[in-house]
């Protein structure tokens, strides 16, 4: 992070060596490029996040395949304190292939969040061209014909035009903000229950590992008696309990933060909670009225 305080590219920077890559056709550009120009780099956004996504639900997946063979290993090498440690390390390594699982799904629903921006973005899209076409018109007829009648109509046509689209444009603006807001609180979240949960499995983990005695025999000699079978076991329980309460004090903390916004929200008076009902109710059904485009997932 300290290379950059920005990852946007620079436009001006035309002597970039770095090589180009030109991307194949495939439905999926074929798709984007069929995008209203107003949504089509949200989309992109929005698909490049479901291949992470992807990719989340793919490292689960493997996690949980290697857990498997660690233990079905461990059990063919006739050494009881590798099966039994190898078995409780899988388990340990499973669970970190179910939080991927977990962080995939949550990172879904913050993508989904993303998307109603997107819709929003399609809607304001038809107000925007009307009104650039009727504008364009205009300008077209005051360079041929300046005095033509249909001047006044058009006239009035974009004032009508730009009206529905003031409040168009109001509506994806505050819609924008709000969902952007919440996406990537929710992302971010998400983040910080992987990791916390990670570094968890991963100290338990680490005390089933120093479980197993390393200590080198010479040929001939036996190895001790192995004896922590019941101290692996405990290992996995403390995991499961420390699971449950991160879940438990994060239930605790959304609770307390709810109940902290609806005290806020009840300190305002109830005749500017009407005004404010009012207005956002005229805005939305203006913007119903300006949008000429449903919308879609």
């Amino acid at each position: 992070m300290h290379r950059s305080l920005s990852i946007r590219s620079g436009k001006s920077n035309t002597n970039s060596s770095s090589p180009s890559h030109k991307k194949g056709f495939s439905l999926a550009s074929l798709r984007g490029s069929i995008q209203p120009e107003l949504s089509r780099r949200l989309y992109r956004l929005i698909k490049l996040n479901n291949n992470l996504i992807t990719a989340h639900e793919t490292a689960g997946k493997e996690r949980e395949a290697i857990a498997r063979e660690l233990s079905e290993w461990g059990e063919q090498t006739q050494d009881e304190a590798v099966s039994d440690l190898s078995d409780k390390i899988g388990v340990v390594l499973s669970e970190l292939g179910a939080q991927e699982d977990t962080y995939a799904h949550n990172l879904d629903e913050a993508r989904g969040v993303l998307k109603t921006i997107r819709n929003t973005e399609k809607s304001v899209q038809p107000s925007r061209d009307s009104k650039g076409k009727i504008a364009d018109e205009i300008q077209k007829i005051k360079a041929k014909e300046p005095q033509s009648a249909k001047l006044v109509v058009l006239e009035q046509e974009l004032v009508r035009a730009e009206a529905e689209n003031l409040v168009a444009e109001a509506q994806l603006s505050n819609i924008t903000r709000k969902k952007l807001k919440e996406a990537y609180d929710a992302e971010f979240l998400a983040v910080i229950e992987r990791a916390e949960k990670q570094i968890i499995l991963a100290k338990h983990g680490q005390r089933l590992v120093s479980l197993l005695d390393d200590t080198p025999v010479t040929p001939g000699d036996g190895r001790r008696m192995y004896e922590n079978g019941g101290a692996a076991r405990q290992v996995l329980n403390d995991a499961e309990d420390d699971l449950k309460s991160w879940d438990a004090n994060r239930r605790h903390d959304t609770i307390s933060e709810e109940v902290a916004s609806s005290k806020v929200d009840t300190g305002f008076s109830h005749k500017s909670d009407e005004s404010s009902t009012d207005k956002a109710l005229e805005t939305d059904n203006a913007f119903v009225s300006a949008s000429t485009s449903p919308q879609r997932t």
